[in-house]
């Protein structure tokens, strides 16, 4: 019973064969799936895969990089979404200062005012960080998230800054990236930082693992990174999966 926490099935690369993906997804075990949406578009397809899918959750939020397009309008209706029954968390959000799209002091506001959201509708946030660590970490703590906690997706920092995510009461996502032969700080993070604190996702359709790194990522490669996970631990595959998802309904709140 694998949880990916972190799918982007409302992209375009789906538009083919979606219903084929979640098959494979199925088959390998995967029972859970939240499809991220950070945009009007993607949170709309996001929504309509959650309520046509009861194994499939939605995570409602605005990426940094489009933040200079986010309105007080779509914010409002971030919330108004907040309260369906398949929406388990705001974002993704956070910074990102590899493309210069949103100015950074608009990615700062668009980040602090959606962590108000989630504290007013009580909801974990999804953290999107690129490039960006000190700021982000900054903020978080600023405006006291660990009230409501979340995940740091995708994450590929140190071990220090792990740890300090942990203290911050987040749970640490890993990707793709950890099954990469170069990728030190994943798998010294996969190593360092307790089981019960992680979570694992593909990020699909991006950040593919091995061996099919550079072909379109799918959920079923979740897989692969339990696996990863699991040799670098030296724990059975079937603990990884058992206590990753058991982490995952915790902070998603989801009974099942």
């Amino acid at each position: 019973m694998l949880f990916d926490t972190h799918v982007h099935l409302n992209a375009e690369q789906y538009n083919e064969d979606l219903k084929e993906v979640i098959s494979r997804a199925q088959s390998e075990g995967v029972s859970e799936m939240v499809v991220v949406g950070f945009d009007r578009p993607t949170i709309k397809k996001a929504m309509e895969l959650a309520e046509a899918y009861d194994f499939l959750y939605a995570c409602v939020g605005w990426h940094p990089v489009d933040a200079i397009d986010m309105t007080e309008e779509d914010l409002q209706w971030i919330e108004d979404l907040s309260s369906h029954p398949k929406v388990v968390a705001i974002g993704e959000m956070g910074l990102d200062y590899h493309w210069d799209k949103s100015p950074k002091e608009i990615q700062k506001e668009v980040f602090r005012k959606q962590i108000r959201l989630a504290k007013k509708v009580k909801l974990p946030i999804v953290i999107h960080n690129r490039d960006a660590t000190s700021d982000i970490v900054e903020i978080l703590k600023e405006e006291r998230a660990e009230e409501v906690g979340g995940i740091m997706h995708c994450f590929s920092g140190s071990v220090e800054t792990a740890k300090e995510c942990v203290e911050m009461n987040f749970l640490i996502s890993l990707g793709g990236p950890v099954t990469f032969k170069n990728a030190k700080k994943p798998k010294e993070v996969a190593e360092e930082i307790p089981l019960e604190k992680l979570l694992i996702e593909t990020d699909c359709p991006y950040l593919t693992p091995h061996p099919y790194r550079g072909k379109r990522n799918e959920p079923a490669y979740v897989k692969l990174v339990a696996e990863q996970i699991a040799e670098i631990k030296g724990l059975p595959l079937e603990e990884v999966a058992r206590v990753t998802t058991s982490n995952a309904r915790k902070l998603f709140g989801i009974k099942r």
